[in-house]
């Protein structure tokens, strides 16, 4: 059985080392996205802060004058005061998504719509998610999700009593004992992270894929026309929003961009768990009146939807800060180094099985001709 167990776990890190050399690498990078773009574009995603925002009805009035030919389906509104707002916009007889940044201090619009891809670390972000493939890199990825699942499990089983290695690397042994230990090392202290980011980013991808399915059959749909009252005021909405939800504070704004669809807040709220995500809690109002429909308060919500929220602040790393971001930054790599001296192991292995065959050929050949 162990012996089994050993060569699928070797099988499946040959089969998954470049798939997840990739997502490893493009992950442990988006771990601190922000910073990235700060320094590639700091002109767009920063902004100075003053005392006071804009009023949003305002700023929405400036987007819709701007791009007159787009409707606004989606509106970021950042924890950080020093971010600037990112508005989703959808081309008037389109269905695709772009995004533009906004200084929500000045009114201020700071880029042309861009999509998914246009900057560099957007198109890391596909990258990581669907290798550049949309729904059938969905599939792909979510497949090497399992199978870095599977990889931890089956390496923790392996090496049962893990905690013996948790600080065993000899480094003046021969190199295949160097490399053993090291990959037994990196795997004992990696796995509970990486089992984290493969359930997270595989729930995620499969997530989105069945949603895709589900819509199908339906019409696709395409924008023609605002979908929601020019009489509403946004800043109404999010003003009326805490008493709904006590202590809520928008951090994204959905317009209605499907057929059904109402005028949703999302946001945050106080006295949760650390790893409440800022997007826990909802409100809907309807798209034509304004009026108040429903609402979800993470803190009233079923376990389910409590655990589920969590996956965004776990995948991120973002529930303790710099500490927890840099330590996912630096477990994001494993996979690579594990994936490289696994290789190592396995060719040294091979090579060894391949030089006791020859000679166990030698004896026999050379018992046969005595």
């Amino acid at each position: 059985m162990r012996k089994t167990l050993f060569k699928w776990h070797s099988y499946i890190g040959l089969f998954s080392v470049l798939p997840l050399f990739l997502i490893s690498l493009t992950g442990s990078l988006l771990v601190f996205k922000y910073e990235l773009d700060t320094l590639l574009r700091g002109d767009m995603v920063s902004v100075a802060q003053v005392e006071e925002r804009l009023p949003l009805d305002d700023l929405i009035g400036v987007v819709n004058t701007v791009h007159q030919d787009h409707e606004i389906v989606g509106w970021v509104l950042f924890q950080n005061p020093e971010r600037s707002d990112v508005v989703y916009l959808m081309p008037k007889g389109s269905s695709d998504w772009y995004h533009i940044y906004l200084d929500g201090y000045t009114g201020a619009i700071l880029s042309e719509p861009g999509t998914a891809t246009t900057y560099f670390t957007d198109w890391l972000v596909e990258l990581h998610a669907s290798f550049l493939l949309g729904d059938t890199g969905l599939i792909i990825v979510f497949v090497y999700s399992l199978l870095l699942i599977v990889l931890g499990v089956s390496g923790l089983i392996l090496h049962r009593k893990f905690w013996r290695n948790l600080f065993k690397l000899r480094t003046q042994a021969r190199r295949i004992l160097y490399y053993s230990d090291l990959h037994k090392l990196l795997g004992a202290w990696g796995s509970p992270i990486l089992l984290i980011l493969g359930i997270t980013g595989g729930y995620w991808n499969v997530a989105h894929v069945l949603h895709e399915m589900e819509h199908h059959e339906e019409e696709h749909f395409v924008m023609e026309h605002r979908m929601y009252s020019n009489d509403i005021s946004f800043d109404g909405l999010m003003a009326d929003a805490p008493s709904r939800v006590a202590g809520f504070e928008t951090t994204y704004i959905r317009f209605p961009n499907e057929a059904d669809d109402q005028i949703a807040l999302y946001g945050d709220v106080p006295d949760t768990n650390f790893l409440t995500s800022q997007y826990a809690s909802s409100i809907t109002y309807d798209r034509d009146s304004g009026e108040y429909l429903s609402h979800i308060d993470i803190r009233e919500a079923s376990a389910l939807r409590v655990f589920l929220d969590t996956f965004r602040q776990l995948h991120f790393g973002t529930f303790a800060g710099v500490t927890s971001r840099i330590i996912w930054l630096v477990v994001g790599f494993f996979p690579i180094v594990l994936g490289c001296s696994g290789l190592y192991l396995w060719l040294k292995r091979r090579r060894a099985r391949k030089a006791k065959q020859q000679r166990l050929q030698k004896q026999i050949e050379a018992s046969m001709n005595s």
